[in-house]
């Protein structure tokens, strides 16, 4: 196909989500970012529908009430709990995991799912945003997986996904905090693993390319937004669902021997 028959394919649009298999069934999870319309709330919907019961974290506090309460509507109010929480803050990761504790008695998934991005050139970069963006998506990921494996270790069993971004592998104009975090996470995700292997937990993560959703574009400027989308062989952004879905399999049974892995949940181009 020629570059300018390529140009103006009709390109389908999303598939409809799969079914529920009750993958998840009986476990409980913590995700954190919960709550709006993006990543972690279709990973919060899609849990649910596998069966899971899910504790939310979100430092949006009105944001999370609005999520539970629609999720508690409509899966049952012992399924679904909230806490509002900041990564940053260790006080108040601890007392989201021990919210999930008390109301369930053990954690089987954490989904690290909190990041900050952001659009900047190195030379005009402030500290402060530097700060913000690696202190929340990688400073974050780390606290939440150091208090997910101090609780899973002691059982045997346990699952941590982290949320990465092809950012991590590929440069990117204006990115250089928000690669510099997702990098990271990965470099995280690989120790994390191996250290845990030991006492049966799994880590892993997704790295999506794009996955469009409202409180997107307050951190990112339209002209980025649709270069991104233009990089996509589908010719579209991913749903949030369809990374959520990957997020579902590596939570899951399914991925039972793997460890320490990053998967690309992307249709760019090579």
């Amino acid at each position: 196909m020629s570059s300018v028959e390529e140009s103006t394919a009709v390109r389908p649009g999303p598939p409809s989500c799969p079914p529920a298999h009750d993958l998840l069934s009986g476990r409980t999870a913590v995700i954190t970012a919960a709550a709006g319309a993006g990543i972690g709330a279709a990973t919060a919907r899609r849990f649910l529908e596998e069966g899971a019961r899910v504790v939310l974290g979100d430092r949006h506090a009105r944001r999370l009430r609005v999520a539970v309460a629609a999720l508690s509507e409509e899966f049952g109010g012992r399924q679904v709990a909230g806490l509002p929480c900041d990564v940053t803050d260790e006080e108040q990761v601890a007392a989201l995991f021990e919210l999930a504790e008390e109301r369930h008695g053990a954690l089987d998934v954490v989904v690290n799912n909190a990041g900050l991005g952001g659009t900047a050139e190195l030379t005009a970069m402030t500290d402060d945003q530097w700060d913000a963006v690696v202190g929340t998506t990688l400073g974050g990921t780390f606290r939440c997986t150091r208090a997910a494996l101090r609780r899973m270790r002691a059982r045997g069993t346990g699952v941590v996904v982290n949320n990465a971004s092809v950012a991590g592998w590929r440069a990117q104009h204006g990115q250089a905090h928000y690669a510099a975090a997702k990098a990271g996470v990965m470099a995280l995700t690989r120790c994390a693993a191996v250290e845990a292997a030991a006492y049966g937990v799994r880590v892993n993560a997704v790295a999506p390319s794009l996955a469009l959703h409202p409180h997107l574009s307050k951190v990112t400027t339209p002209e980025l937004l649709d270069e991104l989308v233009r990089r996509e062989a589908f010719g579209r952004a991913a749903e949030p669902w369809e990374v959520a879905n990957v997020i579902v399999f590596l939570a899951s049974g399914y991925s039972s021997y793997m460890t320490g892995e990053t998967v690309s949940v992307s249709s760019q181009r090579a």
